[in-house]
């Protein structure tokens, strides 16, 4: 009994012993086991790829990754002898102690918002409490730059190996985008924990490409030194050329914030789109914030599900133009801008000024007549509302756009044998309600309305990059090839530009070139509260194109705002104005030929080989004249048109024999085929006439000698 006693009790003793050395690993010992595996042996380590960056269509660099640092202090030592843990320990104190004034002068020297006095106190605190992963500045959630990092990786002690100094760092792969928020929402935003990936946007739709590929590394003992061996090497992520242009999306947030200030909106979007290709060269979202100020939260502009309103006419019509039922010229007579429309009351804007009377297609647009729309479309297709609806779906206004980035909404277009579909549906879909269709899908159509009848996809990304060479192209997609007629086409663009030009979107126009395009206002309903429930919601909007003669861009602005008065001409039309004014403006190009003073004396172009002509010309003008001559007279083009200087000098493009001739001036072809005959290997370098030469004329000819042109 007393030996299988003592057997249990032995047993009993050794787990107990078992338990809290474990215990001690665990707890007590932790940190330095941890310390031990990072110092010793590490396989298969996860290396990072460097996160691709997202440029502007222009090469300016959007959305980047750079590196950011949380810096910490390891005060104990990590020695597991107990006497060599104390020689240690004594030798870091007295490091410490005596750097420790000149490392909290440089770190207040590297961050100049906190004084010495602050570090002192704090870092005096981190080493009284033993700490081992102490963050050295007072803000524990302060990230710090690399440039930062690599400033207080100089200061003494900082510099010395982790392991005998105590300076350790986290970092962390942060984005950054240099212009702010612009276009933030369509950037997109990565989650803080990276390894999570992309929460939105471009950063979503091309993560794939931009995240790259992780390596792998293990560390290897190599001449009594730990070194890391790289297994498999990270790939670095694509660059991605998106299809935004920063100075056009600065114009367009711009106005449109001003313009949500002013009438105290709750929502505002703006959409700036290339005709021809598709690409969207600004997009702005707009919310209004508790602060009262406005910020990128949601992508409104590919998400909200709203009623159009008026914007949706212009395509009403043009379904009633392509049927044959009407012409710009049929005529309704709108009354006092009321009708009876089985048993709803139709009203136009103006009711309480007695309504337009008697007006015809064209003016039923100008003004934006409630009436005049849901007349003509409910009297030719009452009888058969689904060919209305066919003749929408036609023209693709009905179909999901597929875009690049994640989060559209798809257009809700009712049929007559879908539930809810009565009487008053076709009316009241004719003007924009009943509908639920995204700004940006409203946007698309209007620009096929531009595009000569073609509808092509908006882009939002051109290509993706590696090291320079294009990865990958997204070239234009086209959804329909023609939306309607040509006669159609030509019929309702002359609407759409008298539209702005004689009609309720004036504010839209400008003086120096056309603008097309089409009002909207219209009540924003509040689910089964109805319209009309306490303080009425409104959505004005403005869809157009300029120029009108050849367009180049399609914009829409939508505005949400709380309460009257709600004009989609004076609001979203003048927002739509400064964009088209100020993106035109941009885009100028003139001919230095028109900045010439018109009292000054030109000399006219003149021939080298003709040179009693161009005396007699250039005495008259009383320019005087330097002549110099060499080598044999050509009849070729000289000089250009310009102001007269105080001298001209004509002179013989032709040298003397066997030296390089004088190109400057020339097209590139001739100036190519002139050098080449002189045995002269030629290089280019830009377009259009040769502005200089690396060889001077007069150099004497080597041949085979390389000669680079650089043309304006």
């Amino acid at each position: 009994m007393n030996r299988y006693f003592f057997v249990v009790l032995l047993i009993g003793l050794t787990g107990i012993a078992i338990v809290v050395k474990g215990a001690m690993i665990m707890f007590a010992e932790r940190q330095y086991w941890h310390d031990v595996a990072d110092r010793f042996v590490k396989e298969n380590v996860t290396v990072k790829p460097n996160r691709g960056n997202i440029l502007s269509s222009d090469g300016k660099l959007m959305a980047s990754s750079l590196p950011e640092y949380k810096i910490f202090m390891d005060f104990m030592s990590s020695e597991r002898d107990e006497k060599r843990r104390k020689k240690d320990q004594q030798r870091k104190d007295s490091i410490w102690k005596a750097n420790f004034d000149s490392i909290c002068i440089g770190l207040h020297q590297i961050f100049p918002d906190i004084s010495t006095a602050t570090f002192k106190n704090h870092l005096r605190k981190g080493r009284e409490m033993k700490s081992r992963n102490y963050n050295i500045l007072p803000n524990r959630n302060r990230r710090i730059s690399y440039i930062q990092y690599k400033e207080a990786k100089r200061l003494p002690v900082f510099k010395m190996n982790k392991y005998k100094g105590g300076f350790h760092e986290q970092i962390y792969n942060q984005r950054k985008k240099p212009f702010g928020s612009l276009a933030a929402q369509t950037l997109g935003r990565l989650y803080a924990d990276t390894a999570m990936g992309a929460r939105n946007g471009i950063e979503l739709a091309f993560d794939t490409l931009l995240k790259g590929r992780n390596g792998i590394t293990h560390r290897q003992k190599v001449m009594n030194k730990y070194l890391d061996i790289i297994d498999l090497p990270p790939i670095d992520g694509c660059d991605i050329i998106s299809t935004l242009d920063v100075g056009m999306q600065d114009i367009c947030e711009k106005a449109l914030v001003d313009k949500l200030k002013e009438i105290n909106a709750n929502v505002g979007v703006a959409v700036l789109m290339e005709v021809a290709t598709g690409e969207i060269k600004a997009i702005v979202n707009m919310m209004k914030a508790g602060d009262g100020n406005y910020y990128e939260m949601n992508s409104n502009a590919i998400s909200d599900m709203l009623e159009p309103g008026s914007t949706f006419k212009t395509a009403s019509i043009m379904v009633a133009l392509e049927d044959g039922k009407i012409t710009p010229d049929t005529e309704v007579d709108t009354g006092n801008g009321i009708m009876n429309m089985y048993g709803s009351k139709m009203r136009d804007h103006n009711w309480r000024r007695g309504g337009y009377g008697k007006i015809d297609v064209t003016r039923i647009l100008e003004v934006s007549s409630n009436v005049g729309v849901s007349y003509l479309i409910d009297k030719y297709y009452k009888d058969n509302p689904q060919k209305f609806v066919d003749g929408l779906k036609r023209m693709s206004i009905n179909q999901p756009l597929h875009l690049q980035i994640p989060g559209e909404g798809k257009p809700n277009i009712k049929g007559p044998k879908e539930r809810y579909f009565a009487k008053t549906t076709l009316p009241w879909m004719s003007i924009g309600y009943e509908t639920q269709i995204p700004p940006i899908n409203i946007l698309t159509f209007y620009n096929a309305i531009a595009n000569n009848g073609t509808m092509v996809r908006p882009k939002f990304v051109k290509a993706a990059v590696k090291d320079g060479e294009v990865v990958k192209e997204y070239p234009t997609e086209v959804i329909n090839s023609k939306i309607c007629s040509d006669h159609t086409l030509t019929q309702i663009r002359e609407i759409l530009r008298k539209v702005v030009s004689q009609g309720l979107a004036k504010p839209a126009g400008s003086k120096q070139f056309s603008v097309s395009g089409k009002t909207g206002t219209a009540q924003i309903s509040q689910g089964a509260a109805g319209y009309k429930s306490g303080q009425v919601n409104y959505l004005v909007s403005f869809c157009g194109y300029f120029p009108s003669e050849a367009p180049k861009y399609s914009c829409i602005v939508s505005i949400q705002k709380p309460g009257s008065p709600a004009s989609g001409g004076l609001m979203a039309g003048s927002v739509f104005g400064k964009i088209a004014e100020r993106v035109y403006a941009k885009n100028l190009r003139f001919d230095i030929r028109n900045a010439i003073d018109s009292t000054t004396n030109v000399i006219p172009p003149v021939k080298a080989g003709e040179m009693n002509e161009a005396l007699l010309v250039l005495n008259d003008l009383k320019v005087p004249v330097q002549k110099q001559f060499s080598g044999e007279r050509k009849k070729e083009q000289w000089g250009h048109t310009q102001a007269a200087p105080a001298a001209v000098i004509l002179q013989d493009r032709e040298p003397a024999s066997g030296t390089v001739p004088s190109v400057v001036g020339m097209g590139a072809k001739d100036a190519v085929y002139l050098l080449e005959s002189k045995g002269l290997k030629v290089r280019l370098s830009g377009v259009g006439r040769v502005r200089n030469q690396s060889i001077a004329s007069g150099s004497r000819i080597v041949k085979g000698q390389t000669i680079a042109l650089t043309l304006r």
